[in-house]
């Protein structure tokens, strides 16, 4: 079954420059890439009432409190979104979640454009975390 928003979010991501890498109408998933803007392999998911945007960060080889409260803390700063953890405690993804009938462009794009900044500015961190 089609989901009736899909195709405005497809046109959506194509008008933001986003590489759609796979789109599944029936299941109302897209895949996408903006190298540009450090974003690889972003899933959105369109199940309503919502829009559904998960990034895969990295996996947490020693998973520690010190890790979850800094992660934690950085989410007070992150504009949209926020850090999730995945059922295992030890994948860290960066997830949000919009409201289909009421999505603007801008909506969208500001939560893309959270999900960049946060790559840049945080990414030094990440990367220490996977490697401890």
């Amino acid at each position: 079954m089609a989901h009736p928003y899909f195709a405005i979010i497809h046109q959506h991501l194509l008008t933001l420059g986003f590489d759609i890498r796979h789109a599944d109408e029936p299941d109302g998933i897209l895949v996408v890439d903006h190298p540009e803007q450090g974003i690889r392999n972003l899933v959105l998911g369109c199940g309503e009432p919502l829009l559904i945007l998960e990034q895969y960060l990295l996996e947490l080889p020693a998973p520690s409190c010190e890790v979850y409260q800094r992660l934690l803390t950085k989410n007070r700063d992150i504009i949209h979104g926020a850090f999730a953890l995945d059922e295992s405690g030890r994948k860290v993804i960066f997830r949000d979640t919009l409201q289909l009938d009421t999505l603007q462009l801008s909506e969208l794009e500001a939560v893309l454009n959270s999900l960049s900044l946060l790559l840049s500015e945080f990414s030094d961190e990440l990367i220490g975390f996977s490697r401890r």
